[in-house]
Formats: structure tokens, sequence, C-alpha cells
């Protein structure tokens, strides 16, 4: 028991750090792009409280690899090209999570053929690191894939509407108010963990 609560407190900081960095970058490129409502909300921000959704935070203690943090408002009616802009903004918060994932790889990669990776197995202080780093990868590449797939309310649904003919996209955004629904059946039936964590271990294992 004791170990596991120390697990748990050891994943915080991967978890906070995944979910702000994401919900930030989202944030940031939309007021890039024109769009200054999450600015005036004060959602550009790298402070976790301002991000995170309780339900989804302990979702991804539970899980290990699924949650979500308060979605982040955008206006596209305050962007140039409404459909081009909203796919940038949704494709920044699992880029972040990418690039977070393939730096904490390249810090791995590091202690490994560094040679330190045995002596902070041992170490007090390295052990909880170390896992921490682990955790990192594993965290930041589930959220970038599972925000990846194209159903809505996830990031994938506007990249893919932005790719349909307009036609398509308006057939394909009759979707949205059954999105969650759709998530959860299949996350129950165990169909979403069957696509989704194949992609997550491949990348990871190809990151490190």
């Amino acid at each position: 028991m004791e170990e596991y609560i120390r697990m748990i407190i050891l994943k915080i900081p991967p978890i906070l750090l995944a979910l702000t960095v994401h919900e930030c970058a989202h944030a940031w490129v939309a007021t890039r792009l024109g769009d200054r409502t999450a600015y005036m909300l004060g959602r550009v921000t790298l402070n976790p409280a301002r991000h995170l959704d309780l339900v989804g935070t302990l979702a991804f203690f539970l899980s290990g690899m699924f949650g979500w943090a308060k979605p982040v408002p955008v206006n596209p009616t305050n962007f140039k090209d409404p459909s081009r802009d909203m796919m940038l903004v949704s494709v920044a918060g699992p880029g972040s999570n990418m690039l977070l994932a393939v730096i904490f790889a390249l810090v791995y990669k590091l202690i490994v053929t560094g040679g330190f990776y045995l002596s902070m197995t041992a170490s007090p202080v390295g052990a909880p690191l170390l896992y921490m780093i682990k955790i990192s990868i594993i965290l930041n590449v589930a959220l970038a894939v599972f925000n990846l797939i194209p159903i809505p309310p996830l990031d994938g649904s506007r990249v893919l509407s932005h790719l349909l003919p307009p036609d398509k996209a308006l057939t394909f955004s009759r979707l949205e108010p059954y999105g969650f629904l759709i998530l959860v059946v299949l996350l129950v039936t165990g169909v979403l963990q069957k696509v989704v964590s194949p992609l997550v271990f491949f990348t990871i294992e190809f990151l490190i």
C-alpha cells in the first residue's frame, strides 16, 4: 500500500505538466492566430490550476493513460481562416505533448548511454526521478495519440474536419453531440484501448 501511494505521488508532477502544457499550447496558438478569448480568461499560462479538470485528472490516475483538462475556449470567428486555424489550434495540444515526450526520451537516452541508469536506480533521489521521466514519456505519448483520435470533442476531429470536403465536414460535425458517448462506449468495451495502446507503445519504443 505504501509503495502504491508513493507511485501515485510520483505521478502527480508528470500528469500536471502533460495536461498543463497541452492546454496552454492550445491557448497560446489560438492567441497567436488572432483569438484572444483564452488569453483574456488567463489560459495562456503554465499554472496547472487554470487548466485542471478534477474528473479528467482522476481519470489519468486511474487509467494511467487517458484523461483530460478543461477545454480551452476558442472563438473561430476571430480567425482569418477558421477551418485551418482551428486545425492548427487543435494540433498544438498533441504536438506539445509529443515534444515533451521527445525531450524526456532524450534525457532517458542520455542517462542510459551515459552509464547513469544503474546508479540512479540505486539512489533514493535518482530512482524516483527516473520513474517520473519514464512516466512522462508514457503519459505524453498517450495524451498525444488519444487526442488525435478523430472523434469529437478530441483534437483529431478538428483535423479531420479541416481535411474533409465542406459537405463531408458538415455531415461529420453532426456527430459532435454524440462524441463523448461514443468515446465512453469505445472505452468501456475495450475497443479504444486495443486501438490506442499499440500506437502508444510503438511510439514509445521508437523514441527510446
